[in-house]
């Protein structure tokens, strides 16, 4: 992290000119100005205007001035699932120079107060429908001296039993303030972006009012260019992560965002309100646009809308890939990014989405460098490697984190010689194209040779017959290591372990093929609906299949 970053979090900043920069809820102050009826955001029954969201950000940022005394600095903590209330804790916390720390809504309560601890978190706001995430917290965290209970929603009322200060009286006694923006740095932090932890303890990562602003700007150029006011964001995944820095993206264009209700994913009932509210862009994961382009109810309704249905956070396997472009045309766009780099490395816009397997598909690539972002493929002395050489992906430029917040070991790990090292191998084609081969930790050595189940995968999800696969690297007596394929089948069909053999040998070199095949129901995924090796290697020993002790 650097010393400013270090410094804004726990000082009341006087700012030399040279380095203040502008607010990030100064996105909403411009558009309650200018579009003051305009609909800012919409779930269910509820929609609020700019104007009205602006009232209700400044009513809810004094009482953490006043009521609560928070501090430029000091750390806000969030438990909800996606609701209204997420965007205007979220802003108000940036009108005052407080740190916004959302957690993963399904993070157990000792989890959600390892995020407390870890912060030092002075004051959370809790959905009515976690009171033992609240207690856990307050238990845990002597920093936390207040929770407020998100009880907006009529069916959530009675649910908080009366733990923490009511959000709705909240707002009520503080109905008309008029707060302004308070003075930011560049390098002041707004958010910590908690990592999924998907192989160990989650990490908090420092994004700041500078990085944000670039990045808001850059996704609006890359992404989704042309977005104004008169367009319509569908919000599917958690406002915890990728989503949060989507809905700021449509802040600063003026663009309104339709909230998907709380409770299980449905993909007839978002593909309904991609035809209502006439959504031109959404963002979500690979296994969400899957379900999405798998389901019935995309041929019911009425999506020629969409100019941009934006994917990232894994992967998007090519037949996959090729399925949705067939069900949705030219609006696919994929990026590559981490939540260190707040989503900015790479671009795959419209225009390079082929359904066919011609060369100008450059098939298996997750696209360019994004605007202002320097790829380098480096090896491990940190040396940069030539096109077409595989080595680890590592990235510079104004999206770049500040650092992880009170973890030097992370940082020292995580950054070299001015490069933020992802963690991820690759390689650059001539012409610039990424392509990920997978994580450095997912590769194993079998008699020798590198292994990459990336490769191994996308092979396998030609059969008609399978959904998704995983291939980890366990331990082989003979070999060292060798390939374990985890396989979900798709409903009503079947594969067996003999034809799976005789496709994998006409395409691949025996040392890459699996010796061992298993057949789950359902793949295991974090929170955020993408599969991790981790959490497939934990099933596996948990259902005995596997032994690593």
């Amino acid at each position: 992290m650097s010393d400013a970053a270090k410094q804004a979090l726990n000082r009341d900043p006087q700012l030399p000119w040279s380095t203040r920069t502008t607010n990030l809820a100064h996105f909403l102050t411009h558009n309650a100005r200018r579009l003051p009826n305009h609909p800012a955001v919409i779930q269910g029954d509820a929609t609020l205007s700019w104007a009205e969201l602006e009232k209700t950000v400044s009513a809810l940022a004094q009482a953490m001035l006043e009521r609560f005394n928070v501090q430029p600095g000091e750390r806000v903590l969030l438990q909800s699932a996606n609701n209204i209330q997420i965007v205007e804790v979220m802003l108000a916390c940036w009108r005052i120079g407080a740190v916004w720390v959302p957690s993963n809504l399904r993070q157990q309560p000792e989890e959600v107060a390892y995020l407390a601890e870890k912060t030092q978190a002075s004051i959370m706001f809790c959905e009515a429908t976690f009171p033992e995430h609240a207690s856990t917290c307050m238990q845990a965290t002597e920093s936390l001296q207040h929770v407020v209970c998100i009880d907006q929603q009529a069916r959530n009322h009675e649910a908080h039993k009366g733990f923490g200060i009511s959000y709705t009286e909240l707002l009520n006694d503080y109905t008309g303030a008029d707060v302004i923006n308070a003075d930011v740095d560049r390098d002041a932090p707004c958010w910590l972006f908690f990592t999924s932890g998907s192989t160990g303890r989650p990490k908090a990562v420092v994004l700041t009012h500078g990085q944000l602003t670039f990045t808001t700007l850059n996704h609006l150029n890359d992404l989704m260019p042309g977005t104004t006011p008169d367009d319509v964001s569908l919000v599917i995944a958690p406002l915890s992560h990728g989503a949060g820095m989507h809905i700021l993206v449509n802040l600063a264009a003026g663009a309104s965002s339709v909230l998907m209700p709380q409770g299980a994913f449905d993909s007839a009932l978002a593909w309904k309100l991609v035809q209502d509210y006439r959504v031109t862009n959404m963002f979500t994961v690979p296994t969400i646009v899957k379900f999405l382009t798998e389901h019935p109810s995309v041929d019911a309704y009425d999506h020629s809308s969409l100019r941009y249905v934006i994917y990232a956070g894994a992967p998007m396997y090519r037949e996959d890939q090729k399925f949705a472009l067939s069900k949705l045309g030219k609006v696919m766009v994929q990026y590559f990014g981490l939540g260190e780099v707040t989503g900015a490395i790479t671009v795959l816009p419209p225009h390079d989405h082929y359904v066919e397997d011609i060369p100008e598909a450059r098939v298996g690539t997750c696209g360019f460098e994004r605007t202002g972002i320097q790829i380098s493929i480096q090896d491990d002395n940190g040396e940069h490697l030539p096109a077409l050489a595989t080595g680890e992906i590592c990235v510079t430029g104004l999206a770049v984190c500040a650092g992880y917040y009170m973890d030097d070991e992370a940082n020292e790990k995580a950054f070299r010689d001015g490069w933020f090292r992802t963690g991820d191998l690759g390689h650059l084609d001539a012409e610039g194209y990424l392509y990920i081969t997978g994580r450095s930790s997912d590769m194993f050595i079998s008699g020798g040779s590198n292994v990459y189940p990336r490769e191994i995968e996308e092979v396998m999800l030609t059969h008609p017959a399978l959904s998704e696969v995983a291939v980890l690297g366990v331990a082989d007596p003979r070999w060292g290591e060798s390939g374990l394929a985890v396989c979900v089948c798709n409903e009503s069909q079947s594969v067996t372990e003999e034809e799976l053999l005789a496709m994998l040998g006409e395409r691949l070199a025996k040392y890459k093929i699996p010796q061992r095949f298993v057949f789950f129901e359902e793949m295991p995924k974090t929170g955020y609906g993408k599969i991790t090796k981790k959490l497939i290697r934990d099933e596996l020993i948990s259902r005995g299949l596997l032994d690593e002790s």
